[in-house]
């Protein structure tokens, strides 16, 4: 039996949905986030870094998101449904599942760590906190990011997808681009028609309300 264990507010929502475009039998174990936000001890108990989104799938224990999702997409996804095979669509492939996290994702994580640091400063240096993270995010991950977001703009201007058809590649970059929108108010048409489209899928609409049962 697959076993998903899911840590609230997570990356984790990818993976229901892979599981559920699927259509493979699945069990969720949630995991509730401490006061600090981190995530639970008990997580360490099934990866020693405590980490989500963990996957087992009888005697494997699988961790880091694109990992999972090609796990599953070799073994599960029989007619490659979610991976077309033709060169072009492959190579596309794979660059998004690297570029998300490993490209994208680290501006996103700056820009929420630059941001919530002044609230956790004591208040005599709060204005210097505030200066810092201004001057971080204005002379280094802004720029970063708005160079991002218009390489993602121009590409989905001639692409529905990201690698051809619906891929599991979309699932990937579904994090980053919907963040996009939530953390720093990317509301690009192409970005915005993108994230509709594919909160659209009902599978998605399905891993959505299991990863807030």
């Amino acid at each position: 039996m697959i076993t998903l264990h899911h840590l609230e507010q997570s990356r984790s929502l990818r993976v229901i949905w892979a599981l559920e475009e699927l259509g493979v039998e699945y069990q969720i174990k949630y995991y509730k986030r401490l006061p600090t936000f981190s995530a639970p001890p008990e997580l360490k108990q099934i990866h020693p870094l405590g980490k989500s989104p963990v996957l087992t799938d009888g005697d494997l224990t699988i961790a880091e998101s694109a990992v999972i999702l090609e796990y599953l997409q070799e073994k599960y996804d029989t007619k490659h449904q979610f991976k077309l095979q033709d060169q072009v669509n492959l190579q596309q492939y794979r660059y998004w599942m690297h570029y998300a996290e490993g490209s994208l994702m680290p501006y996103l994580v700056m820009n929420l760590v630059m941001s919530n640091m002044p609230k956790h400063v004591p208040f005599l240096i709060k204005p210097i906190a505030n200066k810092i993270s201004a001057g971080v995010k204005g002379g280094f991950i802004n720029p970063r990011l708005k160079e991002h977001i218009a390489y993602l703009e121009n590409y989905l201007t001639t692409h529905v997808y990201f690698a051809g058809d619906f891929s599991f590649a979309d699932i990937q970059m579904s994090f980053p681009i919907i963040a996009l929108q939530d953390r720093v108010k990317a509301n690009k048409p192409q970005l915005v028609a993108y994230a509709n489209r594919i909160q659209q899928r009902p599978a998605f609409q399905r891993a959505k309300a299991k990863s807030e049962s």
